[in-house]
């Protein structure tokens, strides 16, 4: 597969005999042949770029092309920096857990809690187990008690395949 990139035409490359011209941070300087823009983009000292090369007729900017790309990733940066990744840790229980293992399990799933971090309870249904899931929403429910007062329930107990998902987000 290749990827696609986005070329852009500029300078010497625009094949076309008339565009609608623009200066950055300047006046428009209406429908010219391309020899008049590429003239006045040299004179400028900047980049003559076609932007809409669809448009009839096709437009183009004269700017500095090179201070335009840094400045569009250093957008892209700021962008990917403030972008918030959401972590779900996972918490594996069963229908027949005992009451030890279900408060150690609980345990983790509040430091998880306490630390930002989503937390996905699970109960498994093996073989006749799925005759009654009740029983898992039982579990479910215990656990629910026990973190209640950290957290808030973003997705209630449901069945999905052979699993008793919850998703249980921290308070804010």
């Amino acid at each position: 597969m290749s990827k696609k990139t986005d070329r852009v035409i500029m300078n010497d490359d625009i094949r076309v005999p008339e565009v609608r011209c623009n200066v950055d941070g300047a006046e428009s300087l209406g429908i010219i042949s391309i020899d008049e823009a590429m003239e006045k983009a040299n004179e400028l000292g900047l980049d003559l770029v076609l932007i809409a090369p669809d448009a009839k007729p096709p437009v183009a900017k004269i700017m500095d092309y090179g201070k335009y790309k840094y400045q569009e990733e250093k957008k892209l940066k700021e962008q990917r920096k403030n972008q918030t990744k959401i972590d779900i840790k996972e918490i594996k229980l069963s229908v027949k857990i005992a009451d030890n293992d279900v408060n150690y399990k609980v345990k983790h799933a509040r430091e998880f809690l306490s630390e930002g971090k989503h937390v996905r309870f699970r109960v498994f249904l093996k073989g006749r187990e799925m005759a009654h899931p009740e029983s898992a929403e039982e579990v479910l429910a215990k656990v629910w008690t026990m973190v209640e007062d950290i957290a808030v329930m973003d997705k209630p107990p449901r069945l999905e395949g052979r699993y008793f998902n919850m998703l249980v987000v921290p308070a804010k």
